[in-house]
């Protein structure tokens, strides 16, 4: 029989951690390999993995910062992210992630193929398109046919650009589309997202693929508009979020092994704390969300001084703030805690856009409504009494609404928030003098030093074809 080669990490993740499938039992001599493998094996371990990287780093550790949301303080340091101050070793942790996820997807995807099962191979391709738009997104070009053939003896993968990763992204979830079948159920152990609901999965398909055709719907707006249309208008054919019920959020309950990325809750909060921008905006909406996501202040007394942020970005000394400012609550990182994929507050937010804009038909102040009263839904809140009457979050009709209350509806989902500004410039930050970069947003990470070092000729070949290897180097969907 032959033997796949799996990295001990993922070998007792699926063994341990899941206890997927009687497959198991049987393991080669050699630890570091399985005599086989069932479909779901890996599923399970690929979510924990991936969900929990982007809470703990692409979110938490980097677009929070870029975004506004998390200020480091006190530090010493008058560097960092939230100054656009950035080094290459800012995307190495989610290249190494994703890639080394995206070979088990792959090893999932043959399984499912080799088994004749379908939802499970709709699930891979899901999946599959799902980390590689993660990782464009945030680089540009990237290897992509050649980047999961290692044991082929591919070890310096061509890279590809994005606009042919995105075409084949987007095949992806057409295709796992057609192949759902929700008669047949998911035999293996539930999954950690959707407890092996058949139609949940296929919703989450045809969400992202909303997500997906949003985000390039400038540079081939004939395309989207036309995708988006026959998604939207054939609910039957294409299953979306149509509810808080098909959000797609993983919960790390807090028992081992599915325990949140912060196993010491202090390390949350450490030496961070919220920006006057995250705060304010909250504030001037009477939103419920901020008690949930903010502590309080306290003056130099220790007394409550209510809710009051820092301003990102500053370059004063930290002696000028003579208190203790609002940190991120605790409560969100405490187990149970949510991983967010993709919610229906998302899809509510992409169909507002869609109708201010007027691709799809539908009326865009019910579809903010919904998104804003399903994104506070994520966090267990209600819109209070007469939310929607106060002229601060009464719908004005203009994008940046839409895209500013969405920006909080993108809370702890990965890098979402910075994909969203990139391609449309919402929320307007406010920014501090003596930012580094001249105070512009930085639009893309620059390539990991190893990949630089390793495949070299490659990685060359990739810099001539975006233009240079730069923060400020726009990804080809980005022409805002």
């Amino acid at each position: 029989m032959k033997k796949i080669k799996y990295s001990l990490l993922a070998l007792i993740a699926a063994t341990t951690l899941y206890n997927c499938t009687a497959e198991f039992e049987e393991i080669n001599t050699d630890p570091n390999r399985l005599e086989s493998i069932s479909p779901a094996s890996l599923l399970n371990p690929i979510l924990y993995g991936v969900t929990n990287h982007n809470s703990y780093s692409a979110w938490h550790n980097r677009t929070a910062h870029f975004m506004q949301g998390i200020v480091p303080f006190p530090s010493n340091d008058a560097l960092g992210y939230h100054r656009y101050w950035v080094t290459d070793a800012i995307g190495q942790t989610m290249w190494d992630n994703h890639y080394r996820w995206l070979k088990n997807i792959d090893e999932m995807e043959k399984a499912a193929i080799a088994a004749g099962d379908v939802n499970y191979q709709a699930v891979a391709l899901t999946l599959k398109a799902w980390c590689f738009a993660n990782l464009t997104d945030c680089f540009g070009d990237i290897p992509f046919e050649e980047a999961l053939k290692g044991d082929e003896g591919v070890l310096k993968p061509k890279f590809q650009r994005q606009q042919e990763i995105y075409k084949a992204v987007l095949g992806y979830l057409n295709q796992a589309n057609t192949l759902y079948d929700v008669s047949k159920p998911m035999i293996y152990a539930p999954d950690l997202l959707y407890a092996n609901k058949v139609d949940k999965w296929q919703k989450l398909t045809n969400s992202l693929h909303l997500r997906m055709l949003l985000r390039v719907s400038d540079v081939m707006p004939a395309e989207s508009a036309a995708q988006l249309n026959t998604i939207l208008n054939n609910p039957a054919t294409y299953p979306v979020f149509t509810s808080t019920a098909d959000d797609a959020i993983l919960i790390n309950t807090g028992v081992a092994p599915n325990i949140t990325p912060w196993p010491r809750i202090q390390d949350y909060a450490a030496d961070k704390k919220l920006s006057t921008f995250f705060v304010d905006q909250l504030l001037a909406w009477n939103d419920p969300r901020l008690p949930i996501w903010a502590t309080k202040a306290l003056d130099k007394d220790k007394k409550d001084i209510g809710y009051k942020g820092i301003p990102s970005g500053y370059a004063f000394n930290e002696g000028a703030i003579d208190y203790t400012p609002s940190a991120p609550h605790n409560n969100t990182a405490l187990a149970p805690m949510k991983n967010i994929v993709m919610t229906y507050a998302e899809v509510e937010f992409i169909k507002a856009e869609l109708a201010f804009k007027g691709t799809i038909t539908g009326d865009a102040a019910v579809f903010y409504k919904n998104g804003v009263t399903a994104a506070m839904k994520v966090w267990n809140a209600t819109p209070p009494t007469a939310y929607f009457e106060n002229p601060k979050v009464a719908f004005n009709n203009t994008l940046e609404q839409i895209i500013t209350q969405k920006y909080f509806a993108l809370y702890f989902t990965d890098n979402q928030q910075w994909m969203e500004f990139n391609r449309t410039g919402f929320p307007k930050l406010p920014l501090q003098p003596n930012l580094y970069n001249d105070g512009k947003m930085p639009v893309r990470y620059p390539y990991p030093q190893d990949v630089k070092r390793q495949n070299a000729e490659n990685y060359q070949q990739a810099v001539t074809q975006m233009g240079a290897d730069d923060i400020n180097t726009r990804v080809w969907w980005n022409i805002q």
